[in-house]
């Protein structure tokens, strides 16, 4: 007897589960689905000894120091489409007793410039490091410009420069990306 009617209540009990499971369920919700994932990257990073800015060779001083990044997340068609926003953070750390201007440009891959910012690093010493952070919020139509860049110059002017110079400047950055992906139809 316990076997007849253990039958027909886990029917009945299947039945119910799979019922209640899926009554009032909107598929069509599935459509509406926005991702927002948040992407962190290194950007670029030196470090610049104070005797790159002075050519030995000649007895010159040297007033800019230059160098170019590819940029390769920024090309492809998904991620312009769905980027929002771009958070840069630029950290430097100044052993040179000189301040220095550093300027960033991307650049298309037929070198158009995209998009620029500037940075000012305050002066320092071997016994008195002195740390700039920079921070730069990129979003609206600055942001397709962005997306534009296939790679990133760095120029890093120094007022003046000696021989007799010493101490190094260091940059670390990081790059936020904020994304938004929908469902594209």
């Amino acid at each position: 007897m316990k076997t007849t009617l253990l039958k027909p209540i886990v029917l009945v009990c299947f039945f119910i589960l799979v019922l209640s499971c899926v009554k009032d369920t909107d598929f069509d919700q599935a459509e509406d689905i926005t991702l927002t994932p948040v992407v962190e990257l290194d950007l670029i990073y030196f470090d610049l000894d104070a005797s790159e800015f002075f050519d030995q060779v000649n007895n010159v001083p040297r007033s800019t120091v230059t160098d170019t990044t590819e940029i390769r997340f920024l090309d492809d068609s998904e991620i312009r489409e769905s980027l929002r926003r771009a958070d840069f953070y630029f950290k430097f750390t100044n052993s040179i007793p000189r301040s220095f201007q550093v300027d960033f440009m991307f650049l298309s891959e037929q070198n158009d410039t995209t998009y620029t910012t500037q940075a000012f690093v305050n002066e320092g010493s071997s016994a008195n490091v002195v740390i700039t952070e920079f921070e730069e919020q990129i979003e609206g139509e600055d942001i397709l410009q962005l997306t534009m860049a296939d790679k990133v110059v760095v120029s890093v002017t120094i007022p003046s420069s000696n021989a007799n110079l010493s101490g190094n400047l260091n940059l670390q950055s990081k790059t936020t990306y904020y994304l938004e992906i929908r469902d594209r139809q």
